[in-house]
């Protein structure tokens, strides 16, 4: 196939291409970076923004499929900071799709867009959207993954994944936010939740696992599927997993979840106040994702992608750890 990726100089987008590239498919990827080491393995690399549907839609032409890894990720800060590059620009990949007669569009989504701040344990696909969002970023997903979904027809397929804290080597979210934090991290509240995380391996099968399977008239076209390992473990046992592969102490120290949440109310407060454009080092959103469960249920994945993740959460620990001794933070 000739294949586009959006977002292809990123963590995940990078990892979809080099499996693509290794298997033989023409591949084009579409970031606003130019990536030369991405040129250097074959690569045809187009530069965009994409919030720009002429970029967007000359990015796509020629193409069979289209995988929509880019987008804005982040926990707090204006609705309109995600709009542009999860809404329009999945707005833009659509349009273009069907303008040169793409017949795939496997898109990544988030399993924060069923996120309603509280415990979500083995949670399936038929969960509804909540009726409010904590944060911008869930509710732009959510909203391009609906125009995803309904964009399925008689002349495109479509598939949305939900992976679930995708990390590992080469990570540029969630490993440097949780080693920036190093030595001032607590737990938060009086119980410590399961939540779900995806190795990166994972998280790039799973989307070419979903292209494969995609067609016009397949069972997985229109739908939205959970991805993770499938092994929940304490959100905490996580963040100290990827701090000790980084060389830091775990975290031990505690403090009350209704301090946490003002703290990060004051701090976004602050944030928006002084037009400080980095994250806050806390926030509400982050305060709940940190004191309640979120794990779901994979077995649709399994079922109708055959997808099954190869890579346990402590094996991924040490080939972080591997990777760290060569490339620091």
């Amino acid at each position: 196939m000739r294949v586009l990726v959006t977002g292809g100089g990123g963590f995940l987008g990078r990892a979809i291409v080099e499996r693509l590239v290794a298997r033989g498919d023409s591949v084009r990827s579409f970031s606003r970076g130019e990536y030369p080491e991405l040129a250097a393995a074959g690569v045809e690399v187009r530069r965009g923004d994409i919030a720009d549907a002429g970029a967007v839609a000359r990015a796509c032409q020629g193409c069979d499929a289209v995988f929509h890894v880019a987008g804005r990720p982040g926990i707090s800060g204006p609705y309109a900071r995600y709009y542009g590059p999860n809404v329009l620009g999945t707005q833009n990949v659509i349009s273009a799709c069907r303008t040169h007669g793409v017949r795939k569009l496997v898109f990544t989504s988030s399993a924060s867009v069923v996120f309603d701040g509280t415990d979500m344990e083995g949670v399936n696909e038929a969960t509804p959207y909540p009726a409010r969002f904590d944060a911008p970023y869930p509710r732009s997903k959510a909203a391009a993954e609906q125009m995803v979904l309904a964009a399925n027809g008689p002349d495109l397929a479509t598939v949305s994944l939900r992976p679930h804290l995708i990390w590992g080597p080469r990570d540029t979210q969630l490993l440097p936010a949780i080693v920036s934090r190093a030595g001032s991290l607590r737990k938060i509240g009086g119980a410590d939740k399961k939540v779900d995380c995806t190795y990166i391996d994972d998280a790039a099968d799973a989307h070419l696992l979903a292209c494969d399977r995609l067609s016009l008239s397949s069972p997985v076209a229109g739908k939205a599927y959970f991805i993770s390992q499938g092994e929940p473990r304490c959100v905490w046992d996580l963040v100290n997993g990827i701090l000790g592969a980084a060389g830091y102490p775990p975290v031990t120290r505690r403090i009350p979840r209704l301090v946490a949440q003002a703290a990060g109310g004051c701090m976004e407060w602050s944030y928006r106040l002084l037009r400080i454009e980095r994250e806050p080092p806390m926030s509400r959103f982050m305060v709940r994702e940190l004191s309640t469960a979120h794990w779901f249920d994979i077995s649709a994945a399994r079922q109708d992608l055959d997808f099954s993740p190869r890579v346990s959460i402590d094996e991924g620990f040490r080939r972080l750890a591997e990777w760290l001794r060569s490339s620091p933070i």
